[in-house]
């Protein structure tokens, strides 16, 4: 296995989890920031108030996605167990 391989699986796993992360990711920052807002308008300075919906809003998000997101990742660890001969037979 030279460096290139090594390289090119490192940016594989990080493209993929940026793919698979993402869209949690972004879920917990909207709602955050319509929070944010909610709370500056109104002076609510509840802590929970912020924490209750990002919960619920990436519980969703997994609900909806989680069978996309494991094929994903299956489909990922799959293409890379069978790889493993040719990597290190090279």
């Amino acid at each position: 296995m030279n460096q290139d391989t090594v390289v090119n699986l490192a940016a594989q796993a990080m493209s993929l989890s940026l793919k698979v992360a993402g869209p949690l990711l972004l879920v917990g920052l909207v709602i955050g920031l319509v929070v944010s807002v909610f709370q500056a308008v109104t002076q609510i300075q509840e802590q929970s108030l912020t924490l209750i919906p990002k919960i619920v809003g990436v519980a969703v998000v997994i609900v909806l996605l989680g069978p996309w997101m494991l094929g994903q990742l299956v489909s990922y660890t799959s293409a890379l167990y069978t790889a493993i001969p040719t990597m290190v037979g090279a």
